[in-house]
């Protein structure tokens, strides 16, 4: 069990400034697994400091943006050697069933380091342009400075790749903020940065709880925040970055809509999208929750995915056959089962689940569950559950269905599927969401990765991910 008394901060292990301590446990034992120092907000100070300096007068934003690719590679390499204690300790902290992990937890984190390595070799930093009036100007894109990074717990060190490797290439400098629940992989990455050698400062990790994030969101010598977890918490992060005119990403909440059309074959459709929505538990901002069938299908629809679901294994995460474990957290599970009751309440059917299992007598379960029945208003539809729990709402039409789709306070992702190819692209982007697919789910690492409306503002991944770190100088040279 890993117990740690240090933080990472300024390229060494130092003394914490507070003596509280941050206690992991197992989601599915209930025991407890690991321990780590909950920092401070004296921490956090001299983490900025650190990251300050490191940014300010190292070397790191003087090295070429290859440089910095190449330690990036190493960081890559290395978190790849280690996949399988890595995914298990993930694993341990939030209950992210193995099977899915080694995947989605670990090797998706280094597919967003190599894609931006690579980006590294070819991508413009500068470039020399010719005025209207025949005046030459370099326009050059320079690192942000020092980015407060704060991640989720649900997928933890891949939302920290998503703001890491850009950043690094950029030349920013980063202090990291990971959430109370998951603090065990940072330690690892925070070891393996110091074994590779990404100078003292460029990387500074500090756990802790949302009092202390909130001070780093608010610290004067942050130049941006770039943050993923609720809406909620994002409104309130966008405020307290635009009365500072602080640089601000944010990749928030989903509640993705999946449509089904008449001329689709479920027996292609269902194994592509139960994973879709049920992926890390359903503890995921893109999972495909909200399922939309015609009427002239929907029973047909409704039976297909109630007997896929019926049939995905539950228990221990670390079980590589496993394919629901344990929710996060006990207030988690609690959260889920309100709205198992909400969506009776409302009218809507249980077809599957709608409990906790009856051979888990440990752990914060909870059956994965199919709703029939379910209108676009009732929360079930409406509100982010983050639980494996899938809503399947009728339409009239294809105009029906994109409406349904959009009515909605969030836009992160979408699916739309059909024999049809063409037809279905078309129908996909009429749906206003920042990332949707066709005939399956997938992120494609070199393309923009965010929301519309409440799910965020701005991009990660792809070339756009990196310009979230550059900011614009232009150069008036002499005639």
């Amino acid at each position: 069990m890993p117990v740690e008394d240090r933080l990472y901060i300024g390229g060494d292990w130092v003394a914490p400034e507070g003596t509280g301590v941050i206690e992991v446990f197992s989601p599915a034992t209930e025991e407890k697994v690991g321990q780590v120092p909950e920092g401070t907000t004296a921490d956090i100070d001299k983490a900025v400091a650190a990251a300050r300096t490191a940014f300010d007068a190292g070397e790191w934003t003087r090295m070429a943006p290859e440089e910095r690719a190449q330690l990036l590679s190493s960081l890559s390499a290395t978190i790849q050697a280690r996949a399988d204690e890595i995914a298990r300790l993930i694993t341990n902290e939030n209950g992210s069933p193995y099977s899915w992990g080694i995947m989605g937890q670990v090797f998706a984190s280094t597919m967003v380091a190599d894609f931006y390595t690579g980006l590294a070799k070819e991508y413009t930093f500068s470039e020399e342009r010719v005025g209207t009036m025949g005046n030459k100007a370099l326009v050059r894109k320079l690192p942000v400075g020092v980015v407060g990074g704060i991640v989720p717990w649900n997928v933890p060190l891949f939302t920290t790749m998503l703001k890491l490797a850009p950043a690094m290439v950029a030349g920013a400098t980063m202090v990291l903020k990971p959430a109370p629940e998951t603090p065990l992989d940072a330690q690892v990455l925070a070891e393996i940065a110091h074994e590779v050698g990404i100078p003292a400062g460029v990387l500074n990790i500090v756990p802790a709880g949302r009092e202390v994030g909130e001070h780093l969101v608010t610290h004067p010598d942050v130049d941006k925040i770039a943050f993923t977890g609720s809406t909620a918490a994002g409104r309130k992060i966008a405020a307290l970055c635009g009365e500072r005119l602080r640089r601000v990403t944010l990749e928030l909440g989903g509640k993705s809509a999946s449509i089904i059309l008449d001329d689709a074959d479920l027996s292609q459709v269902v194994p592509a999208l139960v994973p879709a929505g049920t992926m890390n538990n359903g503890q995921a901002c893109v999972a495909q929750t909200r399922i939309l069938a015609s009427r002239d299908r929907y029973d047909e629809v409704v039976d297909a995915i109630a007997e896929a679901v019926g049939n995905l294994k539950v228990g221990d995460p670390l079980d590589p056959e496993t394919e629901i474990g344990p929710l996060t957290a006990e207030r988690q599970r609690d959260r889920v089962e309100g709205y198992l009751a909400s969506g009776r309440e409302e009218g809507a059917k249980v077809v599957v689940g709608g409990g906790r299992p009856a051979g888990q007598p440990k752990g914060w379960f909870v059956e994965p569950t199919v709703f029939s029945g379910v209108k676009n208003s009732m929360r079930i539809a409406q509100e982010e559950i983050f639980g494996p729990v899938l809503s399947v709402i009728p339409y009239d039409d294809v105009d029906d269905a994109v409406a349904i789709a959009n009515d909605s306070d969030y836009g992160l992702s979408g699916s739309v599927y059909g024999a049809d190819v063409d037809t279905a692209t078309e129908i996909a982007g009429r749906v206003r969401t920042g990332t949707t697919a066709v005939n399956g789910f997938m992120l494609e690492f070199g393309c923009p990765f965010g929301g519309f409306k409440g799910s965020g503002l701005g991009r990660e991944l792809g070339p756009e991910g990196l310009e979230a770190y550059l900011e614009l100088q232009s150069v008036s040279l002499p005639a």
